[in-house]
């Protein structure tokens, strides 16, 4: 490793934390425009703790991807029902083994943390094995894992140290596990009931997971609706699949009190909106009711750094905050916490700071998907923001089946796809899909949305045959028209 370019800095940059979007950040900044650059990040671990994190971070670690492991394996249940309307025979209902797929899954993840760590050292990043907070702007001092302390000092300072899983403030929450350790049970509990808590994706995705893995599954829901910020009438596709595959949703609940009782099992207690009150028995609850960003133990007030109610970094399209020298990318920022997001604004930054290129984070117009069964994907306006930001008419059109495979396995659930179109321009402002292998399909969709697709080109465009995507160039009736107010 050569020089900082500024001799009064041990480094050019230093990162801390190496998750997906301090990995992206100090690789490109060290490899493609050759800083001299030091990543500080917690020895691996499975679940993160004050010692412990991982080159990875949420994402790989214990996030998108162990989730979407686990996301696979949980659709098994439905498909050997499945296969059996295509006239398979299968005697008996196929066993299901928990710890076979954790050990899987974690022999996965370690490789792939290993490959970051690698992906480092290739590129000539430093890796400082411990924690780090500020000591003043421009210097960090870090905890080291192996012990004692190392200072070090950069022109540039990049904060990539994400979020974290919280739980709601109730009593016995500390009977209930959040995401992470969900990831790595060691076996699924005896009693086979499980609660998750929350409305947002998280919750939905582990209900569909313990449901797929044939668990008892109920999801308490203080709204009346889940997924809030997604668009409604895909929110409510999305219950009438889950209810119809047999997850209890309770609407407009909140849990008030979790016991552990003698037999180890728990009892969730909950009042509805209503001011009825019931309880669940379980073998286990899980909170999905959000992440908050890692700030609190930088020592962020050493470095005059400005943060959010929330603890969040406050930062600029360019990812930088109160401090001109100081960045932060990611989750922490919280901005959308996505991790192709979090990608895109580490290259940013690199660019920016390093490749002479003023590159603004663009968060216009970025997919995501709900890993449910069966899935949600959009990108875009949802029918709400469209009403609320457009200025003038907005055609709305929806198709709503069966799709052509569910006819035969008796399935009940229905696919949703739906347009949102700017009249004036013509121009496709948001797509929505509920349904089999929606995000496989809105990844795709979002790149003609990037490109400022009209529905014209849609419509010109011949179809896949037989496949459920091609309802998105056959709509041609509007279902409504909306006015926005924008």
């Amino acid at each position: 490793m050569g020089e900082a370019a500024d001799g009064k800095y041990d480094f050019d940059l230093v990162v801390i934390g190496a998750g997906s979007g301090g990995t992206r950040a100090a690789r490109f900044s060290a490899a493609n425009y050759g800083a001299k650059v030091a990543i500080i990040e917690l020895p691996f671990a499975f679940i993160p703790d004050e010692k412990h994190g991982g080159a990875g971070g949420t994402c790989v670690i214990r996030g998108c991807v162990p989730k979407k492991l686990l996301v696979y394996g949980s659709e098994f249940r439905d498909q050997f029902a499945d296969a059996r309307g295509f006239g398979w025979e299968i005697e008996g209902e196929p066993s299901f083994h928990w710890k076979r797929l954790i050990e899987k899954k974690a022999k996965e993840i370690a490789r792939l943390n290993g490959v970051y760590n690698g992906l480092l050292k290739d590129a000539g990043v430093e890796f400082i094995e411990g924690f780090g907070s500020f000591k003043d702007p421009h210097t960090i001092e870090v905890k080291l894992a192996a012990g004692g302390s190392r200072t070090v000092t950069a022109k540039y300072i990049l904060i990539a140290v994400g979020g974290r899983a919280v739980k709601a403030p109730i009593d016995g929450a500390e009977h209930a596990i959040t995401s992470d350790e969900a990831l790595a049970l060691g076996d699924l509990p005896e009693k086979k009931t499980v609660v998750t808590v929350g409305a947002g994706y998280i919750s939905l995705e582990f209900a569909s997971i313990f449901h797929g893995m044939g668990m008892d599954t109920h999801v308490l829901i203080r709204k009346d609706a889940p997924l809030r910020g997604f668009d409604k009438e895909c929110c409510a596709q999305v219950t009438e699949n889950m209810e119809l595959k047999g997850v209890h949703l309770h609407l407009e609940t909140s849990p008030t009190k979790i016991e552990k009782n003698s037999d180890g099992t728990l009892t969730v207690h909950y009042e509805e909106k209503n001011g009825k009150k019931g309880s669940i028995d379980a073998g286990l609850v899980m909170f999905g009711t959000g992440r908050k960003p890692n700030t609190d133990k930088l020592n962020v007030e050493a470095a005059g750094l400005k943060l959010e109610e929330s603890g969040a970094v406050k930062v600029d399209r360019y990812s930088r905050s109160s401090v001109p020298h100081i960045y932060a990318v990611g989750d922490v920022t919280n901005r959308i916490d996505l991790t192709p997001v979090a990608l895109m604004e580490g290259m940013a930054f690199a660019k920016t700071v390093f490749g002479g290129q003023d590159t603004p984070s663009d968060h216009i117009n970025v997919a995501s998907a709900v890993f449910i069964q069966p899935p949600l994907a959009t990108v875009g306006m949802t029918e709400e923001e469209a009403k609320e930001q457009v200025k003038g008419d907005v055609d709305v059109y929806v198709s709503k089946f069966r799709a052509m495979k569910s006819t035969i396995t008796g399935s009940k659930a229905k696919t949703l796809i739906k347009l949102l179109v700017e009249v004036e321009t013509d121009k496709v402002i948001g797509v929505h899909m509920v349904g089999p292998d929606a995000p496989e399909i809105m990844q795709g969709v979002a790149i003609a949305i990037k490109a400022g697709a009209k529905k014209h080109d849609f419509d010109t465009t011949v179809g896949i045959h037989p496949s459920s995507a091609e309802e998105l160039v056959s709509m041609r009736s509007k279902t409504r028209r909306i006015n926005g107010s924008g």
